[in-house]
């Protein structure tokens, strides 16, 4: 494989993706506002012309418009591009029927008859049980219409009770997408990063730039900065930045060392994890040019540690 490319299951991606999750959500990011549809299909333009050719979105996304936007986005290229999309259990979808139903409805907003990854959004039962779920998720595999299985914020226990669903069809389980980064590290500890190792399942990090605590743009001394949902998280308060300053001065220092940028140096040490891809956010061509610079370096394994050590405390 490539520097840039990481083999997950039967498929082959880049070692990061962008998530789309502020493409066509006006609630939570404010889409429509300071920024709109001219921009995100920038952010994408940008991102296949550094080669993060994998866009992770779901059908609550702006309620299905981060879906639409990317169908059109994708009639515009001719350049391959994988996608991955995810189902939410809501309450009263029970039966395999529902599940082909929703897939079907993501499949007409992207415009394609065919997704690389297909993700169980969270892990509730409600009235169908992971039984019912998985068989229905391999069942799509048969049928073609996507390509590989995965599941999202899915515990150690749960994931391997996935993993073993999914086996006795001969379709192995490719990802458990989850929060992590420098400042989120829960999965080294709660067994959930050990055993996607065990099993050979990708770690696909959301958030890994801890909704921009990890950018260096706010600071203790600029509050001014935090505006909406960021306001009500203690991490962005004067006391909370100032916790950070250690590690952000640190990611600036290793920034300098390698000539990148403080998000692309945050972004790499998820990628020196092994078997794992981040996926930032990008809501403009700067932001994906900047995510698309962790690609295609390494960090040195004494700062891939010393990073770990540094912000263990956190």
């Amino acid at each position: 494989m490539e520097a840039t490319k990481l083999s997950v299951s039967n498929i082959s991606l880049p070692t990061l993706g962008i998530g789309t999750w502020a493409w066509g959500d006006s609630l939570f990011w404010g889409y429509g506002s300071n920024y709109g549809e001219k921009e995100v299909q920038k952010a994408f333009e940008a991102a296949l012309a550094g080669g993060a050719t994998f866009f992770d979105t779901a059908e609550v996304y702006g309620l299905g418009e981060s879906e639409r936007l990317l169908g059109r986005f994708l009639k515009q290229t001719t350049q391959p591009v994988q996608i991955a999309t995810k189902y939410f259990p809501l309450p009263w979808r029970f039966g395999k029927q529902a599940i082909a139903d929703a897939l079907t409805a993501s499949l007409k907003r992207l415009e394609v008859e065919q997704i690389a990854l297909y993700q169980v959004h969270m892990p509730f039962d409600f009235f169908m049980g992971q039984p019912t779920l998985m068989s229905a998720l391999a069942s799509e595999v048969k049928r073609g219409r996507i390509l590989t299985v995965g599941v999202s914020n899915y515990s150690a226990t749960q994931m391997k009770q996935a993993y073993d669903l999914l086996a006795q069809y001969d379709v192995p389980l490719a990802v458990n997408q989850v929060r992590y980064s420098l400042l989120t590290r829960a999965i080294e500890q709660n067994g959930i990063l050990e055993s996607a190792r065990e099993l050979g399942v990708t770690i696909l990090a959301y958030s890994p730039l801890a909704q921009g605590l990890l950018t260096g743009k706010y600071t203790s001394d600029k509050q001014e900065r935090v505006t909406g949902a960021r306001k009500l998280d203690p991490k962005f308060s004067a006391n909370g930045l100032s916790k950070i300053e250690p590690l952000i001065n640190q990611l600036k220092q290793l920034g300098e060392k390698y000539q990148k940028t403080t998000v692309q140096v945050a972004l790499n040490w998820l990628i020196a994890q092994g078997n794992v891809i981040p996926i930032p956010g990008a809501k403009n061509a700067r932001q994906a040019e900047e995510n698309v610079g962790a690609m295609g370096w390494q960090l040195s394994p004494e700062d891939v540690q010393q990073l770990s050590l540094l912000s263990l405390n956190y």
